[in-house]
């Protein structure tokens, strides 16, 4: 399936087979592949909780408004935003910048600079905090979906759900948002499938401002 093809046949399905497993290792293939997408400094604050159990999926539904997809898809990830992902002393931002000076790109004297760059851009505010982390967090859980269509699953992304109970209920941190739930699986297909919705022009999305 060439890129063309994954971007027309992806689609937010509705109805899944709860039948039909996805392998660990389809997952694993999945969520690697995903994991390739740029981010912030090469921060990538984003993180998945993977739900198989049917009771943990359930307790799950119950928190997003009773969809049937989240129990019936044989996987959902809570995808995880990390707002604490810029900050100095970070396991993976430290881990990141002895990567980036193992590869060559900086320098271990640089590390100041590094740090302070990342809480200029990153940190100064709540409101930049949260959008660093939803931003490059949201360009994960998009490669999700189109890797999933690679692979020949069918995701639907959710942000129809109870953010503070879902939090509590599965012992989230305060430092991570919650942008979205995604179903992964294999679409039912003794359901009916609707045609694509309507999506922008390209004359549509193009505009300036005099």
């Amino acid at each position: 399936m060439d890129f063309k093809e994954v971007i027309n046949r992806r689609r937010a399905v509705n109805f899944f087979n709860p039948e039909k497993p996805v392998s660990d290792e389809v997952l694993r293939d999945l969520i690697e592949m995903a994991a390739r997408v740029p981010s912030s400094f090469n921060l990538q604050p984003w993180s998945l909780m993977v739900l198989k159990d049917p009771d943990e999926k359930m307790k799950l539904r119950k928190l997003a408004w009773d969809q049937p997809k989240v129990s019936e898809a044989p996987v959902v990830f809570i995808v995880l935003a990390d707002r604490d992902g810029w900050k100095g002393g970070h396991a993976f931002v430290e881990k990141n910048f002895k990567e980036t000076v193992k590869a060559g790109s900086m320098s271990e004297e640089q590390y100041d600079w590094f740090i302070n760059a990342c809480k200029g851009l990153y940190g100064e505010t709540e409101e930049k905090q949260q959008a660093f982390a939803c931003k490059n967090t949201g360009f994960f859980a998009m490669a999700l979906m189109f890797a999933a269509k690679s692979l020949g699953l069918d995701t639907h992304p959710m942000d129809g759900f109870d953010h503070d109970g879902v939090r509590k209920a599965f012992n989230i941190p305060e430092n991570y948002w919650i942008p979205l739930l995604l179903a992964v699986g294999f679409f039912d297909e003794t359901k009916k499938l609707h045609p694509p919705k309507w999506r922008k022009t390209f004359e549509e999305i193009m505009v300036k401002f005099d």
